[in-house]
């Protein structure tokens, strides 16, 4: 039967009084999966594979737990999409966003408006962040706030009176969102396909991906560094009057939770301030608490121009992004005109209100605390004596709650897969089916659990992870 029909069937035989809610608790599996296939489609998916296989029904979730349709009870290793920080469930964020919603649900920040959910974020993030950092842009998602950050470059520059600064230089592998502009500051050649309209005045450097793309003898030291002076070659080649901003995240997140080697980001920071360029840290994955800082850019040392946030800001309770501005580069965007850029729900009340009830949990509960000197630690140490010497594992990269492990044919060697795209989605399987969110990106499996794990429920990923490798490996005829 197809889902098509499978769909007509169960919609003729509904009770036509039952409420909607009544009628989602009753639907099976195959009526869920019949509806979604029949009206829903999904992000970065094939969706005739997908249909025939029929979709995974998320019903409900607790701490690092969710729940399927047919009440498989699974661990999240990836906090949603990189987000749930606080874990889900927790009543305090649900109790911000339905006060919030019976005083004021929505009210624009246009038209010399503002109202108290978005000040009080706005301080609250002032004392959270850098000390450079005190003032906030708002938008509904990461990729929103990238095409932000575009805006703010070149408003800044207009305002120095530089004009001909225009070209922003991003990374191959790097991941700024889907939109149009986030998509084209992303330097991933898959997305760019399906995209000829692109940004124009946006090129690409190589990424600092040791294991898959250093060659002869450099330490990962030099390779990071000579990848680094990629970026002053790339600055005089197009003229330093001409380029306005290099964009990086602090680590690469869905480009395989790359991690440059300590050489890398002080050499981007020198150059860009050598050539008087704008430095702009993606934080939508690293920030609020990921690798044990608050932000990403101060476990790599670095001070950026301006933040993109996203993700954390509300645990993925509700859509939410920022992006923070430097002291030096707000001035000149406040004292300097109009700046002529906004969204209907740019700093959204309900949505600040849950940010704000986030942010205070994150700081008062100690998480990001926690994460840099207790269970971040356990969790690194924990994936490198389980997975040492492992037959496909190359290495393991990552800080705090956040990992990623290169599956190779020859780890020694640095020899990767040729079908590694395959062999990621071999593995990823068989963590889906042992009940483990693990996430795929190539042959780089990725982790990035909510920051409220304890230990144990990081033993459990860990075994997990460890079975479906070994699976993998056992498949690939690999001992």
């Amino acid at each position: 039967m197809s889902y098509r029909t499978e769909e007509v069937a169960y919609v003729q035989t509904a009770q036509p009084a039952a409420s909607v809610q009544a009628a989602q608790q009753q639907r099976s599996t195959a009526e869920y999966r019949a509806l979604d296939a029949a009206h829903h489609i999904h992000p970065f998916s094939d969706m005739g594979s997908l249909n025939r296989s029929g979709s995974r029904v998320i019903v409900k979730a607790q701490g690092v737990y969710l729940w399927d349709s047919d009440d498989n009870k699974i661990i999240d290793g990836m906090a949603g999409l990189w987000c749930v920080n606080v874990g889900y469930g927790r009543k305090e964020l649900a109790d911000a966003a339905y006060r919030q919603m019976q005083e004021l649900p929505f009210y624009n920040t246009f038209f010399k408006t503002t109202h108290p959910p978005v000040i009080e974020l706005s301080a609250l993030l002032a004392e959270l962040a850098p000390e450079p950092f005190n003032h906030f842009f708002y938008c509904n998602s990461g990729s929103e706030g990238n095409d932000t950050v575009l805006r703010i470059v070149h408003q800044y520059w207009a305002t120095q009176g530089k004009h001909s600064k225009k070209f922003v230089i991003s990374r191959k592998n790097g991941y700024h969102g889907s939109t149009i502009a986030g998509g084209t500051l992303g330097g991933m050649g898959y997305m760019h396909e399906q995209m000829p309209s692109k940004v124009e005045n946006i090129v690409h450097i190589d990424q600092p991906y040791f294991f898959g793309e250093a060659q002869g003898n450099l330490t990962p030291e030099e390779f990071a560094l000579a990848r680094a002076q990629q970026l002053e070659a790339k600055i005089l080649e197009i003229g330093a009057d001409n380029v306005a901003a290099f964009i990086g995240e602090p680590f690469q997140g869905a480009g395989g939770v790359i991690f440059p080697a300590s050489t890398y980001w002080p050499e981007i920071q020198r150059i860009c301030r050598k050539y008087d360029i704008l430095l702009v840290a993606d934080e939508v994955i690293g920030g609020f608490g990921r690798t044990g800082e608050w932000f990403a850019h101060q476990h790599f040392g670095f001070e950026p121009d301006l933040i993109t946030l996203a993700k954390g800001l509300t645990s993925g309770y509700v859509p939410m992004g920022a992006v923070g501005l430097h002291d030096r580069v707000a001035k000149a965007i406040i004292e300097n005109g109009d700046f002529n850029h906004g969204l209907t729900y740019s700093g959204h009340p309900v949505a600040a209100a849950v940010a704000i009830a986030n942010l205070k949990l994150l700081r008062d509960e100690k998480i990001v605390e926690r994460v840099k000197t207790d269970t971040g630690p356990y969790f690194q140490k924990k994936l490198r004596d389980t997975f040492a010497n492992h037959p496909i594992i190359g290495e393991i990269s990552g800080a705090g709650l956040v990992a990623g492990l290169q599956l190779a044919e020859d780890p020694k060697a640095r020899k990767r897969f040729a079908n590694g795209g395959e062999v990621g989605t071999i593995c990823r399987d068989f963590c889906f089916n042992g009940n483990l969110i693990m996430r795929a990106t190539g042959d780089r499996m990725l982790l990035s659990p909510p920051l409220v794990i304890n230990k144990l429920e990081i033993d459990e990923i860990v075994s997990k992870a460890k079975k479906a490798v070994d699976a993998t490996a056992q498949q690939l005829g690999i001992s």
